[in-house]
């Protein structure tokens, strides 16, 4: 009976990645009676192909392409996690042209701390460019139930095709992509309903990639938070940063509050006079310092802590003090 064997890939062949490398080859035939298979390590992604070279056994394994990766044949179906607040600030738009050909899935998740609103013409723009979309909440479990019966509906052309070869039960091969912070590791734990990878609260915590095997019909491929989007617009940085998806020693605390201050009063005006008791305005460097006075964030003299005030107006959009706010909406919308 010729042996199953299950191919994976590493993202990433630092100190981490090295050491997956070694142990996976060290107990490559340990491993078959647990897992059921043979565990073969088929493409290693790597930035610097001549260094990495004297690390493995077979240097044909190694790329520095990524487009090798995502076009694996083994992989069915792309699933992209986006910040339900900034869809497009989130989402990597080089993913759209790597995964040409996969089926796809986006995956709106923290999707309790959007607009409602606005998360519903979000899902409608996706829809129309051909993705599959859902509101999730990954951390609740909110809208998990659907994802496993949307992921089938997206690859039934690839069920058919392998039931018409007589292939049967083979799982649907999943990558999951999506930037740091944006909740990948807590959508996987959530949907396999156990912690089989590592959480935090901060950008970066996946080092690994790993293959998590959710039931008979399912495997997804996690892979670290690298896809990061090109900051060719300071904006989307922004939006990144005031959402939490950059740390905050990154970018000045207290100029992103002058950049979401502004964006309250235009888009959701009376939202900052109602939490501390102010009058808005179209200065948002007033708007900080009436926060300061207002919460009695004072430095000596009596004079207002506007970087204080900043941090509290972070941190009340953070934790949704400040009501549920989108701070982006779909082109189309923008244009109405």
């Amino acid at each position: 009976m010729e042996k199953k064997v299950i191919r994976a890939a590493l993202l990433g062949f630092g100190t981490v990645g090295t050491g997956v490398y070694k142990v996976l080859e060290k107990q490559k035939e340990e491993m078959i009676p647990k897992l059921g298979s043979q565990l073969e390590i088929s493409k290693i992604l790597v930035r610097n192909l001549q260094k990495a070279a004297s690390k493995v056994k077979n240097p044909e394994i190694l790329t520095n392409n990524w487009d090798d990766i995502v076009n694996d044949p083994e992989i069915d179906i792309v699933i992209e996690l986006v910040d339900a607040r900034l869809p497009l600030a989130s989402k990597n738009p080089d993913i759209d042209d790597l995964a040409k050909g996969k089926a796809r899935l986006i995956l709106l998740n923290k999707s309790d701390m959007a607009d409602p609103k606005y998360t519903k013409l979000w899902e409608s723009y996706f829809k129309a460019k051909g993705f599959f979309v859902l509101q999730i909440n990954a951390r609740t479990g909110a809208g998990m139930k659907a994802v496993t019966g949307v992921v089938n509906e997206a690859c039934k052309e690839k069920i058919e095709r392998d039931r018409r070869r007589g292939i049967k039960n083979r799982p649907i091969r999943a990558m999951i992509v999506g930037i740091p912070n944006v909740g990948k590791s807590t959508f996987i734990n959530s949907y396999a309903g156990k912690a089989c990878t590592k959480t935090g609260n901060k950008p970066g915590v996946t080092k690994g990639k790993q293959w998590i095997k959710l039931n008979k019909n399912v495997e997804l491929l996690d892979t670290p938070g690298i896809l990061w989007p090109k900051f060719e617009d300071q904006a989307v940085g922004q939006k990144l940063a005031i959402s939490g998806s950059i740390k905050d020693d990154i970018l000045n605390i207290t100029e992103l509050a002058m950049k979401l201050a502004d964006y309250m009063s235009k888009n959701y005006p009376g939202t900052m006079a109602s939490r501390y008791g102010i009058e808005e305005s179209d200065d948002s460097v007033k708007v900080l310092a009436d926060i300061a006075i207002a919460k009695c964030c004072l430095m000596k003299g009596g004079e207002p802590n506007i970087d204080k005030a900043a941090s509290m107006l972070i941190d009340d959009f953070r934790s949704l003090r400040l009501g549920k706010v989108t701070l982006e909406q779909p082109p189309q919308s923008e244009e109405e």
